[in-house]
């Protein structure tokens, strides 16, 4: 059996910029994405802190150092310049290989800026 699990995340990143007028996607400073291991035009899933929205895309790198956040085509409509949002990735992976699973959190700060690469706080299935 496989399970579809968290793999990475960029956590309280923000938009920098919303451009209606691109084609699609997402373009994020390619410096985060080798932190985040996220691959050019791998799926990313984006959830918009601000106001709620979700949405999945593909992601387009940005130059590096330059802390770039764009939501591209449609995408632009779910987000604006400022908006705090979660960039993040899943994968299959066979059960016992995903029970060792941990997934790569990096934190950045508000001009996305890496501060961190702490693991999630988890808490255990009997509380412990």
């Amino acid at each position: 059996m496989t399970r579809r699990m968290f793999r990475s995340k960029i956590h309280r990143a923000v938009v920098t910029e919303a451009n209606l007028n691109y084609e699609g996607s997402v373009s994020i400073d390619v410096d985060l994405m080798d932190a985040a291991d996220i691959l050019p035009n791998e799926e990313v899933h984006i959830w918009n802190v601000t106001n709620g929205s979700r949405l999945v895309t593909y992601a387009i790198p940005a130059e590096s150092g330059s802390g770039v956040i764009c939501l591209n085509g449609a995408a632009a409509r779910l987000a604006s310049k400022g908006d705090i949002v979660i960039l993040a990735t899943f994968t299959d992976m066979a059960e016992e290989e995903a029970c060792r699973h941990q997934p790569t959190i990096v934190r950045v700060d508000e001009r996305n800026r890496i501060v961190g690469t702490t693991p999630e706080r988890t808490f255990s299935r009997t509380g412990d």
